[in-house]
């Protein structure tokens, strides 16, 4: 008797991304290609060397001292790569956690008839969060930046530049966040959506002092004041425009998922 053929009960429109998922596969990547590689590439190198040494002890024809030097530069090696990978992995990890935490505060905007879409793929990037509601369309980057042990943890904004305790950060995300802002714009006018969009940059946990914001052309802000910040917008959009412009979105993300 043949098998009952079987389907998955998502194949007809696979589930959304997850906050932080491009962050996920970036880490299993890191893993897998700078830890573990060279962690099984030591530990054969250190088997080959031992079975080396053991023909040795029992006199057939060793040579143990090549087998021996190369099983040390390959330890070295993977030892080297583990730790940078470690740094990295953590760093990826508290990216991630943070586009989490700011997705659960995002959750709420949803009682203001707001969209909330998580990880949108856009070519070689990624925006981490939309916002589309009736007080406009928001594209969010997150930046989770660590938090010295003691003292001021105080985000400022000069000249237009951002700077974490008066350091400029490696990456700018203003730049990042009008990209990202601008492709969802253009997106949406390919899809007859003619409309605004304002980047926004979030630090969780980081106090971020007021300034003219107006004049940057996006907000700067801890994650807590964006709810407040989008409440006091004017509406600009009816609740059909919103779950069409979602509907778009939303597309877009399913399309490459099935790819």
């Amino acid at each position: 008797m043949k098998p009952i053929p079987k389907r998955s009960p998502l194949d007809r429109s696979p589930p959304m991304r997850v906050a932080g998922q491009s962050l996920d596969e970036a880490i299993d990547d890191l893993l897998t290609e700078h830890a573990i590689a060279p962690y099984m590439l030591a530990v054969f190198m250190i088997i080959l060397a031992s079975l080396e040494w053991w023909r040795y002890l029992y006199e057939i024809k060793p040579t143990p001292v090549p087998y021996s030097i190369a099983a040390v530069i390959t330890v070295l090696y993977a030892v080297f790569k583990i730790l940078a990978t470690r740094k990295r992995a953590k760093n990826l990890k508290l990216g991630r956690d943070g586009e989490r935490a700011v997705a659960e505060h995002l959750e709420w905007l949803r009682a203001l008839d707001f969209v909330v879409i998580h990880d949108v793929p856009n070519g070689d990037a990624n925006v981490d969060h939309i916002l589309i509601g009736p007080q406009g369309i928001y594209t969010i980057e997150t930046k989770t930046l660590s938090k010295p042990q003691r003292g001021a943890c105080k985000i400022v904004v000069e000249n237009g530049v951002i700077l974490a305790n008066g350091k400029a950060l490696d990456r700018d995300p203003l730049i990042q966040a009008k990209a990202q802002a601008g492709w969802l714009k253009s997106f949406l006018a390919e899809s007859q959506f003619h409309v605004a969009v304002h980047p926004v940059v979030v630090f969780p946990g980081w106090f971020v002092e007021p300034f003219d914001m107006k004049q940057l052309g996006a907000w700067v802000l801890e994650i807590k004041a964006l709810k407040s910040f989008i409440a006091n917008q004017p509406q600009r959009h009816t609740l059909e425009e919103v779950k069409a412009m979602a509907s778009a979105v939303r597309s877009h993300v399913r399309s490459l998922a099935k790819k």
